[in-house]
């Protein structure tokens, strides 16, 4: 096993060790690349076509399986914080209106700055909203029906 045989194996355990520390899905691709590198050194391949390997099969699954890992692979998150705010309902506690800057509604016991999603939308203090989105610190919010 040559020096460029064990560079290739010391980068495709590192990128392995990397990917199982994170559970991120960040480096998995390169260590893909990195092993078919590893394969082709081992059977006498040149290092421009080791480098020239590793790059196009790293980026091919990057490109490929990387929109099928993400929709599928850690689909059950839990949203955590703020995330788990949208799409429930909150209680308008001083009315809403975009135009002159008012409003906070409170959700789990939380009180927090709202605004309409709609600009021109006026939003009584006491009415149920839905939340939309959060934009920094404020909900952005629409009335229930």
């Amino acid at each position: 096993m040559g020096i460029q045989s064990v560079a290739w194996l010391a980068m495709l355990v590192i990128l392995l060790g990397i990917e199982l520390a994170t559970l991120g899905l960040t480096t998995i691709w390169f260590a893909g690349g990195a092993l078919a590198a590893f394969i082709v050194s081992m059977l006498g391949g040149s290092l421009t076509l080791q480098i020239v390997l590793f790059i196009a099969i790293s980026l091919i699954l990057l490109i490929f399986t990387r929109p099928f890992a993400v929709k599928y692979v850690n689909k059950s998150r839990v949203k955590t914080n703020a995330d788990s705010l949208i799409g429930r309902t909150a209680v308008v506690t001083e009315t809403i209106n975009n135009l002159e800057g008012t409003g906070r509604a409170q959700i789990s016991g939380q009180s927090w700055t709202a605004r309409a999603s709609q600009e021109e939308t006026v939003i009584s203090e006491g009415a149920r909203v839905k939340v939309l989105e959060i934009r920094g610190v404020k909900l952005i919010v629409e009335k229930e029906v």
